[in-house]
C-alpha cells in the first residue's frame, strides 16, 4: 500500500490561549463558585505547559464541508487521480453532521466521488489509523485499488458538544473533566492510498475498554448502553467530558508497550507522528524511545485536532521536507476508548 497524498485544510479564525481564557471568563462570570481569576490562571498555565499556543476554529460563514472538499480536491491533485478513480471513501472521526447515514455518503457527494463505496469508521482519535489499516486489508482482497480517508473535525460550534457548556465553569474542581476541551482545534484532512507493491505497513494496537469512561460525548439514554460510572456525562449529556490528565497518566504504560511491540528500526526513522494531545507529553515519550529528534508536532500550532492529528502532521512534515520518498515514518496514537497504536510505513 502506498500513501499517495495527504492534505489538510484549516479554518481561518486563529484562537490563542488568551482567547480561550477570555471565553471561559465570559461564560463563567456569574456562575463560578470561588476565585475565577485563580482558575483562569491555572488554565493558562496548563495550556502553556502542554505546549499549546494557537488553534484554528471556523469563522463566520465557513462550513466544514467546504474545507473537507478543499482538502479532498487538493489530495486528488497531488495524487494525480480523478474523482472517479477512487474506489472507497472512508469518513473518520468525531466531527459529523449525521447519525444516519454515514458521513462518507455526504462527503462523497460533495467531493464528486460518485462511484466510490462509502462507509464510516468511528473510533475517536484512533479513527484515521483504524481506517488506514482497513484500507490496506481491502486492497489485499484485490477488489479495490484506491481509497480516500477524510475527516472534518469541527466540534467548536456554538451549541455543539463543547461550546458554551464546557466553557461555563462552576467550580475549580470541574477542571478535572474540562481541561482537554481548551486545547481543541478544528481541521479537515484527506488522505489518498493506493494498492501498490511495496513494503507492507505494520500496525500494533492495544485496547483498554476498562478505561472507556475517561473520555466521552454521551447521547440521551446512554445509561442503557454501558456499565455505570460517575465519570460519564460529568459535564452533562451530549457534552464533551474528558479526564485528560488521568488519561495521559494511565496511558504511559500502554503507549510504551504498543511502541515496543512495533519495535521499528529507530536508526531508519525519518519522522515520528503522534496524536496531538500535548506537545510536552509526546515529546517526553518520543525522547524515551530515542526518537525525540524525529517527532513532528502540530499541537502547538493547531491544537488537538482529534482524528485529523496524524494526517495533519504528515502533511506538515511533507510540506517542510521533513519526510521524503523512500524514508520511513512512524505513527503513535493514544485515544479515548481507551486505545493505543503504533504503526510504521515507508513513504
Amino acid at each position: 500500500m502506498k500513501l499517495r497524498a495527504v492534505s489538510c485544510a484549516l479554518p481561518s479564525r486563529e484562537v490563542t490561549n488568551s482567547d480561550i481564557t477570555e471565553l471561559i471568563s465570559k461564560h463563567s462570570n456569574g456562575h463560578f463558585n470561588g476565585d475565577l481569576q485563580h482558575a483562569l490562571n491555572k488554565i493558562g498555565g496548563f495550556l502553556r505547559y502542554s505546549g499549546a499556543r494557537t488553534r484554528y476554529w471556523l469563522d463566520a460563514g465557513e462550513r466544514p464541508i467546504e474545507l473537507l472538499r478543499t482538502a479532498a480536491h487538493t489530495a486528488l491533485d497531488q495524487a494525480g487521480l480523478a474523482a472517479d478513480q477512487i474506489d472507497v471513501l472512508i469518513y473518520t472521526g468525531i466531527g459529523r453532521g449525521f447519525l444516519e447515514p454515514g458521513g462518507a455518503y455526504h462527503a462523497a457527494h460533495a467531493i464528486g466521488l460518485h462511484q466510490a463505496h462509502c462507509f464510516d469508521i468511528i473510533d475517536a482519535c484512533m479513527s484515521w489509523t483504524r481506517a488506514v489499516q482497513v484500507a490496506e486489508s481491502l486492497f489485499a482482497t484485490g477488489s479495490f485499488r484506491t481509497a480516500m480517508i477524510v475527516n472534518a473535525e469541527f466540534n467548536m460550534r456554538a451549541g455543539g458538544p463543547v461550546v458554551p457548556h464546557v466553557f461555563r465553569l462552576k467550580r475549580l474542581e470541574a477542571l478535572e473533566s474540562t481541561l482537554p476541551a481548551y486545547t481543541l482545534g478544528e481541521a479537515a484532512t484527506a488522505t489518498v492510498l493506493t494498492a501498490e507493491d511495496g513494503e507492507p505497513w505494520q500496525f500494533r494496537f492495544i485496547s483498554r475498554p476498562d478505561l472507556a469512561a475517561l473520555c466521552n460525548v454521551t447521547l440521551e439514554g446512554y445509561e442503557g448502553f454501558c456499565e455505570p460510572s460517575d465519570k460519564l456525562a460529568r459535564n452533562g449529556v451530549g457534552v464533551f467530558t474528558s479526564f485528560g490528565l488521568e488519561m495521559h497518566e494511565v496511558g504511559k504504560t500502554e503507549a510504551q508497550t504498543v511502541f515496543e511491540r512495533l519495535d521499528p528500526p529507530r536508526d531508519k526513522v525519518a519522522a515520528l507522528f503522534t496524536h496531538a494531545s500535548s506537545k510536552r507529553w509526546w515529546q517526553t515519550a518520543a525522547d524515551r524511545v530515542g526518537l525525540g529528534h524525529a517527532v513532528h508536532h502540530v499541537y502547538d500550532r493547531m491544537g488537538n485536532v482529534v482524528s485529523a492529528s496524524i494526517p495533519a502532521a504528515i502533511e506538515a512534515a511533507l510540506s517542510a521536507g521533513r519526510l521524503r520518498q523512500g524514508q520511513r515514518a512512524v505513527g503513535w496514537v493514544g485515544s479515548a476508548g481507551m486505545s493505543f497504536a503504533a504503526f510504521t510505513f515507508v513513504l
